[in-house]
């Protein structure tokens, strides 16, 4: 029975859709290096800005013999470490037994220049959220730093938990940890609809409030005294008087107390406008002796037009009276 129990598991095992994932996987060990011991005239510096890596020719050539999915993703591990990533593939063009990967992507593995790492394809699930701490709060002088995220993720295949991903902007390079992402650890991010979030970041403080000491007062508890240098109107018996006897005891002014009510206040314009400037101008009305003349000229204007135009018809009748005339001799 203990055998026969056994030999069923071992069967499934066998039979399960995963074995045969394990039989084609690709698995080996490089040395890797930093992009900038990549030899050739061609600056490769956008390795840098992204999450894929350089491998040789021959890698292509065992991947293409195996029954792997597209894209391809892989799993870098450094077993001394015990530190692991995973990152897609940009070319392959290393030499052999080579691999090129990005300074940050060495930085997080804990590898050295010419330290072997080992590399295995993997499949990973499509991201559906991620969220970043960026490692400085320089990232919140970016303006709009979710658009700045999803334009450098374009160089990148897959997120790992963890992380601190390097991005460029500006000429400046910006470090943010990956602190979560849905809906596995690591995740890959080719053709995926992906929340991204935001933390504070590192070493951020929040902008100390001033606490308010004195409220500004309302417009109903202002001082009717600061309105001392405005038009206050017309108010009786506020002046100075003079005795007849030329003695200047008694007669201090005192004047009325100060009444709000007597404070004339501006009329607001409610046919205000935005964009538009109005200048109000305070009119005098006109003498009136100058209205006067006004209207006597315009009677001489009009009694001249009159005149002119009973001379123009007087003109016109002593014509036709004359054609009349000869016409009928």
């Amino acid at each position: 029975m203990p055998c026969h129990d056994g030999f069923k598991f071992s069967f499934h095992v066998f039979d399960h859709p995963m074995s045969r994932g394990f039989q084609n996987r690709f698995s080996t060990q490089y040395r890797c290096y930093s992009v900038s011991m990549l030899a050739g005239p061609n600056d490769r510096s956008d390795v840098e800005k992204g999450g894929k890596i350089i491998m040789p020719p021959s890698a292509l050539d065992q991947l293409s013999r195996l029954n792997i999915t597209y894209p391809m993703l892989f799993k870098l591990t450094n077993k001394n470490s015990d530190r692991m990533t995973h990152c897609g593939v940009l070319e392959f063009v290393a030499d052999e037994g080579i691999c090129y990967l990005p300074h940050w992507m060495m930085q997080n593995l804990l590898l050295e220049e010419g330290g072997l790492v080992q590399v295995e394809s993997v499949n990973l699930m499509v991201a559906t959220y991620s969220k970043f701490q960026p490692q400085s709060p320089d990232f919140l002088d970016i303006t709009n730093p979710k658009a700045v995220l999803e334009n450098a993720l374009r160089n990148f295949a897959c997120l790992t938990t963890g992380d601190v991903i390097a991005i460029n902007y500006n000429e400046k390079i910006y470090e943010l940890r990956v602190m979560e992402t849905k809906p596995d650890k690591a995740v890959s991010i080719i053709e995926c609809d992906m929340n991204v979030d935001f933390d504070a970041p590192l070493g951020y403080k929040e902008p100390e409030r001033r606490p308010q000491h004195q409220e500004e007062p309302t417009e109903e508890e202002a001082d009717p005294s600061s309105y001392a240098d405005m038009d206050l109107g017309f108010r009786a018996f506020t002046g100075s008087g003079n005795r007849l006897d030329g003695k200047t005891k008694g007669i201090e002014p005192s004047p009325a107390p100060l009444d709000p009510s007597d404070i004339k206040r501006g009329i607001p314009n409610y046919e205000f406008k935005v964009g538009r400037i109005t200048f109000i101008r305070n009119s005098r009305p006109l003498p009136r002796k100058f209205v006067d003349d006004v209207r006597k000229v315009k009677d001489c204007i009009v009694h001249l037009l009159i005149f002119r135009l009973y001379v123009a018809v007087f003109t016109i009748l002593t014509t036709f009276k004359s054609l009349f005339l000869i016409l009928s001799g």
